[in-house]
């Protein structure tokens, strides 16, 4: 791999999170499951990726989301998050807010919809990203800041929206393989100083949830893949807790149907350093992103079973079309212009079949709502779920 090489400082953080991942792996007899690594490299106290100080979010940082790219993403999933309020509660939270753009860009255009929120709570585990959350909130909507605050915890009670872009598939997964003489659990071991894959016999909850999704078992060689249980709990809890309205949740991922495909042989774990996507998580810990896909259906699943409804499932594109993201775009000026025509580029690539608009879906959950969701009106997938 042809990578830019970290900073001296950036490299000593990593060392010593490496250090701490040995510690972990000798503590635990050594054998740890990926899922516990994966937690480490990103989430570790000052050490992990989204803990550290690194930049992370567009040009500057590994990735961009959509919410780098063009206010009109958030524009355009105001429309959605209105209608959600209106029937509900003129409450916001939204978990795992980036550099807390998106949260500018729905503020500034619900308050041109007159429906601004009482509060807009943010859920973030790094105390940098809610620095500059704040740092970009105060820059771009101080006359709104003060209805954002960030929570601890996850609300006893709420009635509203839930937003979640791009949060599920950095939940730490477990790695699943199959092969002719079974099902195994790939977890991570140490060899002289480094970190290397070591699998194991699946049992307990890995192994019942491997069984049950059936995977591929190949003739010769192996089938790996992955299971999230993390983002299972996660929707259960807002199951729990959810009174009325929606969780709006915005990922890459596939029906279950798609995920576990034969020809998906390798899994789809994936890293991201400096724009550079690559598939060691060994290297360089606690400086790349680390991500799986998500399975929407164990997603859906779990709602169901906390006993929310799924109010929709659908591709990016189709979700910000029925959102009147195009009507947006008409919205900033002659087409010849400069300013349009960077924010048609910006469109193009998040509903593109070969860009974000195919590869990114997003699934509707909730309770308490009566007729349809507007971002969904058209292109609906529930039946593929």
């Amino acid at each position: 791999m042809n990578l830019p090489q970290p900073s001296a400082d950036a490299l000593d953080q990593s060392a010593r999170l490496l250090a701490l991942v040995h510690a972990e792996v000798a503590a635990a007899g050594g054998w740890l499951p990926f899922s516990r690594y994966m937690e480490l490299a990103l989430y570790a106290p000052g050490l992990g990726y989204y803990s550290g100080g690194a930049r992370k979010f567009g040009p500057g940082g590994d990735f961009i989301t959509a919410p780098e790219l063009t206010p009109l993403f958030g524009q355009a999933l105001a429309a959605q998050v209105e209608q959600v309020m209106r029937a509900s509660a003129a409450h916001v939270i939204e978990a795992g807010a980036g550099t807390g753009l998106l949260a500018a860009d729905l503020l500034l255009d619900l308050e041109r919809r007159g429906c601004l929120p009482e509060r807009y709570d943010i859920l973030e585990l790094s105390g940098e990203l809610r620095a500059r959350q704040g740092e970009t909130l105060a820059r771009k909507v101080p006359h709104l800041a003060a209805r954002v605050r960030w929570l601890d915890a996850l609300p006893e009670h709420f009635s509203g929206v839930l937003v979640a872009n791009e949060v599920l598939d950095v939940m730490p997964v477990h790695v699943v393989v199959s092969r002719a003489e079974g099902l195994f659990e790939r977890g991570v071991a140490v060899a002289g100083e480094a970190l290397c894959w070591a699998d194991r016999p699946a049992h307990g909850e890995v192994l019942a949830v491997a069984r049950a999704l059936d995977l591929p078992v190949p003739q010769d060689g192996e089938y790996v893949s992955e299971i999230c249980p993390a983002a299972r709990a996660w929707v259960a809890e807002w199951g729990r807790r959810l009174q009325a309205g929606a969780l709006l949740l915005i990922d890459y991922g596939y029906p279950r149907g798609e995920y576990y495909l034969p020809a998906r042989a390798g899994g789809t774990l994936l890293c991201y350093y400096r724009h550079h996507a690559h598939g060691d998580p060994f290297l360089w810990p606690g400086l790349n992103d680390i991500t799986a896909f998500v399975d929407f259906t164990a997603v859906a699943e779990a709602g169901f079973d906390a006993g929310l409804e799924v109010y929709g499932y659908t591709n990016q594109a189709h979700f910000l079309y029925n959102c009147g993201v195009l009507a947006c775009l008409e919205g900033r000026g002659e087409r010849e212009s400069a300013d349009y025509i960077r924010a048609a580029r910006a469109v193009q690539r998040l509903t593109a079949p070969q860009e974000m608009g195919e590869l990114f879906k997003v699934l509707a959950l909730g309770r308490g709502l009566s007729g349809g969701l507007l971002g969904f009106a058209r292109g609906d997938r529930v039946h593929a779920l």
